[in-house]
């Protein structure tokens, strides 16, 4: 169920500068103008939850703008941070695609602006519009290789710095959107990096400050540029 906001109508999907960028979005005019009619845009809080896990699907959700922290969570409590969505994102299609429950819970990082297209209405869309079908498909190839990466990762990074590093460069080749600067806002709290690098908080703070030191990176408040792409790269391989 999705949480109260405030309710306008759907976003002007033409207007999207994100829409070039992500598979699922760019679509052809006609198929767009009527895809754009299609479920409601909300206007969310930090902190608010599109949906949890275990939770029945009531349809997708399509992240205009903001950032979409994606987790599950053990019998004991222990989370786990799966990805973090961005502008452009779709998130719910495998359990609106397969009938099952939701496998993981969506909690805002910051404020979102999101588009909600119930179940019923989406799979009646992609039922008219092969090309919406197709795009569909390829967007969730385009989620595995994602979930792959990150295993990778986790499994075979040679040292902590390189895990980080490639948080890092993932965050900032995403909210780039094809501009050559990976400068971005870190709505991630040190324990939600060291969550997605496989360590410590404590760990994550050094790694960074050793990063500014040696001027891989240049953090002003919640805004990160990466300066050093390459060697970076480097230590993420």
């Amino acid at each position: 169920m999705m949480p109260k906001s405030q309710v306008r109508r759907p976003p002007k999907c033409t207007e999207c500068v994100y829409r070039e960028s992500r598979m699922f979005c760019n679509l052809s005019p006609k198929v767009l103008k009527e895809f754009e009619k299609l479920g409601l845009q909300m206007m969310l809080p930090r902190g608010s939850v599109l949906f949890r896990e275990d939770d029945r699907s009531s349809g997708i959700v399509i992240v205009c703008s903001g950032k979409v922290k994606l987790f599950c969570t053990s019998r004991q409590g222990k989370i786990l941070i799966i990805k973090i969505a961005l502008p452009g994102d779709v998130l719910g299609l495998g359990a609106v695609l397969s009938g099952n429950p939701h496998e993981t819970t969506a909690e805002t990082l910051e404020p979102c602006t999101i588009k909600h297209i119930p179940r019923e209405e989406f799979l009646a869309f992609l039922e008219r519009h092969g090309q919406a079908s197709i795009h569909t498909a390829k967007s969730l190839a385009e989620e595995y290789r994602s979930t792959f990466l990150d295993a990778r990762r986790l499994a075979l990074a040679p040292t902590v710095a390189g895990r980080v590093a490639s948080v890092l460069l993932e965050l900032g080749r995403s909210s780039a959107n094809g501009r050559p600067e990976m400068r971005f806002t870190m709505a991630l709290t040190h324990g939600n990096l060291a969550n997605l690098a496989g360590t410590s908080r404590e760990t994550v703070t050094r790694t960074l400050s050793k990063f500014q030191r040696e001027k891989l990176i240049h953090v002003r408040g919640s805004s990160m540029t990466i300066l050093d792409l390459e060697k970076l790269s480097i230590l993420a391989s």
